[in-house]
């Protein structure tokens, strides 16, 4: 049953967060709302109200903050990996659309294993290489529907593909201890509300004009549909590896593109290019290649 309870997490998950793409892509082109302001809402909110539900349970929410070394960690993981997976993102989306941008993040996997193989300064198994050339494979069809003079993204969009890769790439190495020793909910509500709360001090959010956006038409629906189901997806996706492993977690998250392309097609009209649709089916093929071909084979015990 717990393993059933993990995969129903992880599949609600993928589902949530594949929604908040087109959501995102509505709000932005339907409203003239820049990113930056955007995110701090949605951050802030976020992290406000899963912090406020931990503390409404009695839930000790500030212990993190007295150890100098934990701080520490939370600090760089609600920068470089928070902010940087949904900053990275949603840009990605105003550049191009919620397929791409979704199916850019799905280049996390290389990065891992670039890393891994430059700190251990050795080339990575061949079951990667081959995962690696098949992704990019893919990625390229899906950027220019297989003509090598003609890209079908903006080159901000690719660029900011890349780095919501990378960023998902460390939000999923560098947490681990993070993770073990506290509270998943209470580092990604700390992780939420810091990311929010830096980019709004970055960016003077009280000065801005946008204020007045949030209260039009059905915009607040949009918004809070945006933080719940953004805060949702973060915390099922984490909180399934309790009870499945990481492997079934990279296969199951395969519904996140495809949630965003089904609904993208149904509610924009967004269509693929027939040799952009194969890409995009190479690349969620060689990405679960790379979420299982280094699974250990289990042994024949022969009766003796």
């Amino acid at each position: 049953m717990e393993r059933l309870k993990g995969i129903i997490m992880i599949i609600m998950g993928g589902l949530l967060w594949g929604t908040t793409g087109p959501l995102l892509e509505w709000i932005l082109d339907a409203k003239n709302i820049s990113v930056p302001f955007l995110l701090t809402i949605r951050l802030i909110s976020g992290g406000i109200l899963l912090l406020g539900f931990l503390y409404y349970r009695k839930q000790n929410i500030f212990s993190i903050w007295k150890m100098p070394s934990w701080r520490n960690q939370l600090i760089i993981f609600s920068i470089f990996g928070m902010l940087g997976i949904q900053y990275g993102f949603v840009a990605t989306i105003e550049a191009s659309n919620a397929i791409v941008a979704t199916l850019l993040q799905f280049s996390a996997p290389i990065f891992v294993i670039a890393y891994i193989s430059l700190k251990h300064k050795s080339m990575p198994p061949r079951y990667q290489i081959i995962g690696i050339s098949g992704t990019l494979i893919g990625l390229f069809l899906l950027m220019t529907n297989g003509s090598m003079n003609q890209l079908l993204v903006s080159k901000e969009a690719l660029i900011w593909g890349i780095i919501v890769g990378m960023a998902f790439a460390f939000y999923t190495l560098y947490p681990a201890r993070l993770m073990k020793e506290w509270n998943i909910l209470v580092v990604v509500g700390w992780a939420m509300l810091m990311g929010g709360t830096v980019l709004g001090l970055v960016n003077r959010v009280w000065n801005s004009d946008e204020w007045g956006i949030l209260i039009e038409d059905v915009i607040p629906l949009v918004m809070l549909l945006l933080v719940l189901f953004g805060s949702l997806a973060f915390v099922l996706f984490l909180s399934s590896m309790k009870y499945i492993t990481a492997i079934e977690a990279s296969i199951l998250s395969s519904v996140e593109p495809l949630t965003a392309m089904l609904i993208s097609v149904i509610w924009f009209g967004t269509t693929l290019k027939n040799v952009q649709f194969i890409g995009v089916v190479l690349m969620l093929l060689f990405v679960t290649w790379l979420s299982v071909g280094g699974r250990p084979k289990k042994k024949r015990v022969r009766d003796s």
